[in-house]
């Protein structure tokens, strides 16, 4: 049918301030929250029965840890950042030089904006945490829980909403001609690809550099803290549990943010530059439909929409009581967001696209159902691949269970039985991926991929909510612990954080799936850029390429393991020194040199792995041509997917196999529960201390190594082809 134009820019302008209002609002009622106590709720204190004083002096050490760990993630983003921006800047210029200056604009926005969202996560997050501890002491269960999921949609509402708006007003600022010139409107879309290439440049580095912070914080004081000198997760003497709580907040916040912004920018910048590629009306196409050409942009926006919706109704169906209930409507909010998506999809697809449309030479009849097919199949897709990846990584569910029954062996059997897991995992993610990418490409070509990668990223906003929900749970037990609170309230605490690290091996799966879609629809788009017509593997270039492709994430992971390696020994050996002076000497753990040694590490080692991401694309191209660079991306992308599937699993089943023993689950042969202290325990931390550079470092990193290779690729295509002989080799082969 098509839409006006003035209901096109409805359709986005209206959900983008809708959803900015929407997280100002949940800001608000998050900052109304005050840590004083609730003197007028004398009531609710009659659990704790602490005296005045003793009240006081808790919530003094709250608001002082609150404060550190505030304090440390701040300085670390402003660190991480003044490195990004020097990046920005030379690769701007490498941009600017080879491509153009509208794609060096759309390249600086871009990071720009992920670095904003990134921020704007990070500040909520680590302003919510101690209210989630203030109102599980306090209140109650379901207060807590409240705090940390309407916290978390702070991020989610404001990631998308400033991603949408600030993508459509550069494509209104490159369509009004007062500024930019472009050849034709393939060039203009081959230009915002600029904008997905800064979005990922700024999640790769949050995410390698924010999980090499957390990890190296999370390994070293679990090796000295809880196997050396036997102490709880979070205990105030431990030097690194202030580094440890700064780093769930820089590495599975700011740095999950950029992951999940660069996801939505790079498959709508690849599904503008495709449909781009069609023709104008014509010849069929849709490159001069407005309403057609913004579909993309504003699945994203009525996503918005949706969430605002689902946030509203959720509570109805899916109410906390008891800790029982928290995992329950967590994933409840997915459930209902993707429900409530699917008419929206349908009913908007109908509305924007013509009746029929070409998109190429093979593809001439593509009916506005083909279009809205990859959309739905990605959709659902992704509830799957949450689902899938819940069972594995709950300890409610029969895998978890055996890791942990296992590790009253051995923290071998229970490494063993954890790997084994991760490799299982990737079946049912694998089979929806190919079942979606059949159903988009056998419809509407690598348009259809890219379409089921925004479909999979449809429920975004509700996503990126429970993701957050995580740390900040996370972070709320610590402060907790750290400021002495009754047992019971770390009970609660610990409650709400199991489920949010099955929440954050779910937000995992979302982001691994949609980068596979992402990169496959990116992959298409390089191939329209730089004139590949086939990528046959018989082709010796190709298949070079397949090989080195396939040999990029095992490089990358190596390179982000041993970091975290390295930083968590020096860890290790800090911790153990200063809790010796702690211990002997009564001295006061020093919490700066601890976050210094995670800051100065993660800073250091992120810039290796980033660079073979980013430069692989562009060597391959140049030096052995346009076909090498297609096997690299193709071989990048089906080795990528299966490693960041199985090491994230793995690691989340290991972290809540460890805490199943925790909390009394697994017995001994006499019946006897073995939890804290036990043999089995401390197998369990070990299993949990091997997987956590495997779940929160390289593993979530591994689908920005998918798709910033492929973004890279995109941007410089025709640069890549220039250096290409006429059958796609090497230009010095004739």
């Amino acid at each position: 049918m098509g839409l006006s134009d003035a209901m096109v820019n409805g359709l986005i302008w209206i959900p983008t301030v809708l959803g900015l209002i929407w997280a100002l609002k949940e800001a608000m009622w998050v900052a109304s929250i005050k840590i004083d106590g609730h003197p007028g709720l004398e009531s609710a204190l009659v659990k704790s029965e602490l005296s005045p004083a003793r009240k006081e002096e808790c919530l003094k050490k709250m608001r002082d840890i609150s404060g550190f760990i505030a304090e440390g993630a701040v300085a670390f983003l402003i660190k991480e950042y003044q490195y990004m921006m020097v990046y920005v800047v030379v690769f701007g210029l490498l941009v600017w030089f080879q491509v153009g200056h509208a794609a060096c604009l759309a390249f600086v926005v871009g990071a720009l904006t992920s670095i904003i969202a990134g921020y704007v996560g990070m500040k909520i997050a680590v302003f919510a945490n101690v209210r989630t501890t203030h109102e599980c002491w306090l209140v109650s269960l379901a207060q807590g829980y409240a705090v940390a999921v309407r916290a978390g949609s702070v991020m989610g509402f404001s990631l998308v909403a400033l991603g949408v708006g600030v993508l459509y007003a550069l494509i209104l600022l490159f369509t009004g001609g007062q500024f930019f010139q472009f050849g034709s409107e393939k060039e203009l879309y081959e230009a915002l690809a600029g904008y997905g290439l800064g979005g990922s440049s700024i999640a790769l580095f949050g995410r390698v550099g924010g999980g090499i912070y957390t990890k190296a914080a999370d390994v070293g004081a679990d090796l000295s803290g809880k196997n050396e000198w036997g102490m709880d997760e979070d205990d105030p003497r431990n030097p690194a549990c202030i580094a440890d709580n700064v780093g769930d907040n820089v590495g599975d916040v700011a740095g999950m943010g950029a992951d999940l912004f660069g996801s939505f920018a790079e498959s709508t910048c690849a599904a503008l530059v495709i449909a781009s590629a069609s023709g104008g009306k014509h010849m069929g196409g849709i490159a001069d439909d407005w309403s057609a050409m913004m579909f993309p942009v504003m699945l994203s926006s009525t996503g918005i929409i949706v969430g605002i919706l689902t946030m509203l109704v959720v509570n109805i169906f899916y109410v906390v009581k008891e800790i029982q209930d928290v995992e329950k409507a967590l994933k409840g909010v997915l459930v209902i967001s993707t429900i409530l998506d699917t008419p929206v999809v349908i009913l908007l697809g109908y509305l924007a696209l013509p009746a029929e449309f070409a998109l190429n030479a093979e593809l001439q009849h593509v009916q506005w159902w083909h279009a809205v097919a990859p959309i739905i199949a990605g959709l659902w897709s992704g509830l799957i691949i949450g689902f899938a990846t819940e069972y594995y990584t709950s300890f409610s569910y029969a895998p978890v269970r055996e890791v942990s029954d296992s590790q009253k062996v051995s923290a071998a059997t229970g490494i063993i039985f954890g790997l084994a897991l991760g490799y299982l995992s990737c079946i049912i993610p694998v089979l929806c991926l190919a079942v979606t990418i059949l159903v988009g490409h056998i419809l509407a070509g690598m348009y259809g991929v890219a379409l089921a990668a925004l479909g999979m990223l449809g429920s975004l906003t509700m996503s990126l909510a429970i993701d957050v929900y995580g740390p900040i749970s996370d972070n709320a037990g610590g402060i907790a612990e750290m400021s002495e609170l009754d047992h019971s309230v770390r009970k609660i605490t610990d409650g709400l954080d199991a489920a949010g690290n099955t929440t954050a091996a779910i937000g995992k799966g979302f982001a691994i799936g949609s980068a596979a879609l992402v990169s496959l629809a990116l992959f298409g788009a390089y191939c329209v850029r730089a004139r590949v017509d086939t990528c046959n593997i018989l082709d010796p270039w190709v298949f070079t390429g397949l090989l080195l492709g396939a040999m990029v994430p095992y490089a990358f992971s190596a390179m982000t393991m041993k970091s975290v390696g390295k930083a968590a020994n020096e860890m290790f050996l800090e911790c153990n020194e200063q809790m010796r002076q702690i211990f002997e000497h009564g001295a006061e753990p020093d919490y700066q040199r601890c976050i210094s040694i995670s800051t100065q590490a993660s800073l250091n080692e992120m810039i290796l792995p980033g660079a073979l991401v980013i430069l692989s694309p562009l060597v391959c191209g140049v030096c052995f041509g346009k076909n090498t660079t297609a096997g690299l991306l193709a071989g990048g992308l089906v080795s990528g997917v299966q490693m960041a599937i199985s090491m994230s699993n793995t690691g989340g089943a290991w972290d809540n196999a460890k805490k199943y023993i925790e909390g009394g689950h697994v017995v001994d042969d006499k019946g006897q529960p073995l939890g804290k202290g036990s043999a089995a325990h401390k197998n369990a931390v070990t299993g949990d201390t091997v997987g956590d550079p495997l779940k929160d470092t390289s593993g979530p990193s591994l689908n920005i190594v998918m798709k910033l290779s492929a973004i890279v690729s995109l941007v410089f295509g025709s640069v890549i082809a220039d250096f290409s002989n006429e059958a796609g080799g090497p230009f010095w082969l004739k």
